[in-house]
C-alpha cells in the first residue's frame, strides 16, 4: 500500500513538472521569445517595405542588440504587414503573441486617447520644437502612457512633416487655398484643418490620388517630401509648399507582457539598441527628405518656404475647441516647451 501510494505521489509530481514546463514553453512561443533557451528571439512586425528607413533602422537595432547581448538576444523582423496591419499588430502586442511593432502614432488614438494630439495642425512650431518635446519628459510620459493597455513605447521615429502641394498655383498663404479642392485622408481632423485654412477638403483613397490629380478631380494634396517623390505626384503637381502643418511620428512599441518577462539586463540592452536606432533613423529620414526635395526640383517642381505663423493662427480655433481633457493638457505642456 505504501509503495503504491509513493508511486502515485511521484506520478503526480512528475505530471505537475511536465505540465509546468509545457505551460512555460507555451508562454515562450506566444510572447515571441525564442524556443532556444540560450537565445531570446523577439518577433517584430511592421508595415513598411525593406527599402524604407523604418525597416533599415530596425535592422540596425537588431545588429546593435546582438552586439550588446553577445548574441543572446535578437529580433526576427517581418516587414510589409505580413503579420497584420496597424491595429492587428497592436492587438497582438496586447495579448502577447507579438513582441514588437512599429506603427504611426495616429494608429494608437483608439488605444491611447492623448495620441490624438499629433493629428492636430501646428501643434509644433518646427522640427526642433517637435524633437525637444519627444526627447524630453513629455516624450517619456507618452511612451509610458499605454502601459495599462499592455503597450510599452521604446522610442520615436521620424515620419517628417506634411505639406501642401498643388497643380496650377502655389500656396504661400492660407488665402491661396480659397476655393481649392485638397485631397486629405478620411479624417475629421484633416478635413477641419483644410476648411479652417479656407480650402475644400476632399477625401480620396491614396491609391487613386495620382489619377485624381491628373484629371483635375482635386487641385492638390498634402504629404511629406519622400512620399511626394515615391508616388510620382511631382509629375502632376509642380508647386510644393513647406508649410509643415502636421508632424506625426512613428513609434516603436513592445508588448508589456513580453517586456516583463525580460531580465533588467536584457531590458537595458533593448532600450539602448532602440534609442540608437532612433538616432540612426532620424539621420536616414533627413537625408531622404533632402534627396527628395533635390530630385523633385530637378523635375521642375517649385519649392516654397512659407510663414507658418500665418497658417497656425488660422487653425488656432481648432486647438482651442478641443474637449478631451488629456489632449488639452498635453497641448498646454507642449506649448510651454522651448
Amino acid at each position: 500500500m505504501g509503495k503504491t501510494l509513493s508511486m502515485f505521489v511521484a506520478g503526480l509530481l512528475i505530471g505537475a513538472l511536465l505540465a509546468t514546463g509545457g505551460f512555460a514553453l507555451f508562454l515562450k512561443s506566444q510572447t515571441g521569445l525564442g524556443k532556444d533557451s540560450a537565445q531570446i528571439v523577439l518577433k517584430l512586425g511592421h508595415g513598411q517595405d525593406t527599402k524604407h528607413p523604418i525597416h533599415k533602422s530596425i535592422e540596425f537595432m537588431n545588429q546593435r542588440l546582438e552586439e550588446l547581448s553577445g548574441g543572446e538576444v535578437k529580433i526576427d523582423i517581418y516587414p510589409s504587414a505580413v503579420l497584420g496591419k496597424e491595429v492587428e499588430s497592436i492587438e497582438q502586442l496586447q495579448n502577447g503573441s507579438l513582441a514588437m511593432t512599429c506603427q504611426s502614432v495616429a494608429a494608437l488614438e483608439n488605444f491611447i486617447p492623448s495620441m490624438a494630439t499629433f493629428s492636430l495642425p501646428y501643434v509644433f512650431r518646427d522640427a526642433d520644437h517637435f524633437w525637444n518635446v519627444l526627447d524630453g519628459n513629455i516624450g517619456d510620459e507618452l511612451k509610458r502612457s499605454g502601459e495599462k493597455k499592455f503597450l510599452r513605447g521604446l522610442c520615436f521615429y521620424d515620419a517628417g512633416s506634411r505639406n501642401f502641394y498643388t497643380k496650377d498655383k502655389p500656396i504661400r498663404t492660407p488665402a491661396d487655398l480659397k476655393g481649392m479642392k485638397i485631397r486629405v485622408m478620411n479624417s475629421a481632423t484633416a478635413m477641419a484643418m483644410v476648411e479652417a485654412l479656407g480650402g475644400s477638403p476632399t477625401p480620396i483613397a491614396y491609391g487613386e490620388l495620382y489619377s485624381a490629380l491628373a484629371q483635375g478631380t482635386v487641385d492638390g494634396a498634402e504629404n511629406n517630401p519622400p512620399s511626394f517623390l515615391s508616388t510620382k505626384h511631382y509629375e502632376v503637381c509642380k508647386h510644393f509648399s513647406l508649410d509643415g502643418h502636421s508632424r506625426i511620428p512613428d513609434t516603436l512599441l513592445m508588448s508589456s507582457r513580453v517586456w516583463d518577462k525580460l531580465s533588467p539586463q536584457v531590458q537595458g540592452w533593448v532600450l539602448q539598441a532602440a534609442n540608437e536606432s532612433s538616432d540612426f533613423q532620424r539621420d536616414l529620414w533627413r537625408k531622404d527628405t533632402e534627396r527628395a526635395l533635390e530630385q523633385v526640383a530637378k523635375e521642375g517642381v517649385e519649392i516654397y518656404d512659407v510663414d507658418t505663423s500665418i497658417f497656425s493662427k488660422m487653425v488656432q480655433p481648432m486647438l482651442d475647441a478641443v474637449e478631451n481633457s488629456e489632449v488639452k493638457n498635453l497641448l498646454k505642456q507642449i506649448a510651454e516647451v522651448k
